[in-house]
């Protein structure tokens, strides 16, 4: 058995609906995922074990990928992310959105995987499928040993 630890923010449902695909699809092959939803009344703590960020992309401004396409709706994930030391225990970032939007699709994941350093693993469309699902899982458990 193998515990893989995912945070994650949800603002309209598409995320939440990805994580716990991923985590029937985790518990159907016996292993747990366990995960915690980052939003802005989340109160800050200090982790102490290997995990995995899951972020859509929300973004205003622009039509591209410069600075002046800002973040919207995924900011408390970043911060916390960003809080004390727990960027060190990240092990990489999924990435979600629209591919309506170009070059914007998964621009948030994007940039969190380079801002703090961690490959970029995966991304999927809005809900994500189940088989999305199977392979982010064959994709993240390798991270979190077996």
């Amino acid at each position: 058995m193998t515990k893989i630890n995912v945070l994650y923010t949800s603002t309209e449902g598409n995320t939440q609906s990805f994580v716990e695909k991923l985590q029937a699809f985790a518990e159907k092959n016996g292993d747990v995922l366990e995960t915690r939803m980052v939003g802005d009344e989340t109160e800050y703590a200090n982790e102490t074990e290997p995990y995995v960020a899951i972020v859509p992309t929300y973004l205003t401004g622009g039509t591209g990928t410069g600075p002046e396409v800002t973040e919207i709706f995924t900011n408390a994930l970043g911060d916390y992310l960003s809080f004390g030391r727990n960027s060190q225990y990240l092990k990489g970032i999924i990435g979600s959105g629209n591919r309506n939007f170009n070059v914007q699709f998964n621009l948030t994941a994007l940039r969190y995987a380079d801002k703090f350093h961690v490959p970029m693993i995966f991304a999927y469309e809005l809900r994500g499928s189940i088989f999305e699902a199977e392979k982010a899982y064959n994709l993240i458990k390798p991270l979190f040993g077996e």
